[in-house]
């Protein structure tokens, strides 16, 4: 068994990591991290764990940690991250972390939109997490740089499109919605039951959401040049999942089947990529708890645009469940391991 650590085991991200560890057959969860809880059993802060782990919350030093895992899921808000991955990757661990801190791979783009960056020497050695993408890179990684939620479903839904070059990269729209729980778990008024309960709001508008550059530095990738998108984000009444809907026009006369073959081409092979028959589109219900990104599309004929819809569930694909994906891939395990799980419905 593969000794793992969740630094900062409180939160969402947290707590969906512990779950699926749990059956983890190549993981035993050696240490959960947390200032607030330290010294209270994981399962006493999140009820759904009983039985499942009798690990305590702890408020431990990196010297500390080190000597009780050689894996690390680092679950923490950006800057905080910056200060530990550096201490963990010295003592020769490997880490996954869930925060921005390595994301963006310029450094300027970084301090920006976030804060200085007080360790870039790792921003280059640091691989992007999405393994739909990056998988061989991933597997000789020691520093993980875990997508967000809203980029990881926007990416894979419009990645076999860029790549092939089908769309005109200066039109790209992209409508997205998320659930609550993508605000985390700190208290905020903005997050209260009623004040999202029987709503629907638009937030973030403008360009101004942090995951924007990040969407639009693996759609350049993906594109061979630089991409530029409007993105609005919009807060959901539910718990958990993200529905992304892309907008581009087509650079060619393009049949349905022409694109599903390039989808099929790119996805056929991916343990968590489905693509959904055709006539019928994603949702969240039908992905929530899994690690899955359902995919589907259809072409406007009146005005030469396509519509891909992408549906995750924030906090497995789009945060935890990719990261034990990624984790899985860095030692060398079957990549699906711990995460077949059929969604739950409804």
């Amino acid at each position: 068994m593969l000794r793992v650590a969740i630094i900062g085991a409180s939160g969402y991200t947290g707590v969906e990591l512990a779950r699926i560890l749990c059956n983890h057959p190549e993981f035993e969860l050696t240490a959960a991290t947390s200032r607030q809880y330290a010294g209270k059993p994981l399962s006493e802060v999140f009820p759904n764990l009983l039985g499942k782990t009798d690990i305590l919350c702890e408020n431990l030093s990196v010297d500390e940690l080190c000597k009780r895992a050689d894996l690390f899921f680092a679950a923490v808000p950006h800057k905080t991250a910056m200060d530990l991955v550096p201490q963990l990757l010295r003592e020769g661990k490997k880490v996954v972390d869930l925060s921005a801190d390595y994301r963006l791979r310029d450094v300027a783009t970084y301090e920006e939109w976030y804060q200085e960056h007080s360790s870039p020497e790792f921003i280059k050695e640091a691989v992007y997490g999405l393994p739909e993408l990056y998988r061989e890179q991933i597997k000789q990684a020691r520093l993980i740089a875990n997508p967000g939620c809203y980029p990881t479903s926007i990416v894979l839904g419009i990645a076999p499109l860029l790549k092939e070059g089908i769309i005109d990269p200066a039109t790209i729209i992209v409508d997205a919605k998320s659930g609550t729980t993508g605000a985390g778990r700190a208290a905020s008024v903005s997050s209260l039951f009623c004040e999202v309960h029987d709503g629907f709001k638009a937030y973030k508008v403008g360009g101004t959401h942090r995951h924007l550059p990040e969407i639009e530095q693996e759609l350049s990738v993906l594109n061979k040049n630089s991409v530029t998108i409007s993105f609005t984000p919009h807060l959901l009444p539910i718990a958990r999942g993200i529905l992304s809907t892309t907008y581009a026009d087509l650079t060619s006369n393009l049949s349905t089947e022409d694109v599903q073959k390039l989808y099929t081409n790119m996805y056929d092979a991916e343990p968590f990529v489905r693509l959904v028959p055709e006539g019928t589109f994603p949702a969240t219900q039908h992905v929530r708890g899994s690690n899955f990104c359902d995919i589907g599309f259809a072409i406007d004929k009146r005005t030469d645009r396509i519509i891909i819809i992408s549906a995750i569930d924030n906090i497995v694909k789009g945060a935890a469940g990719q990261a034990i994906h990624n984790m899985n891939l860095m030692c060398g395990i079957d990549e699906s391991t711990g995460l077949e799980g059929a969604p739950f419905f409804p």
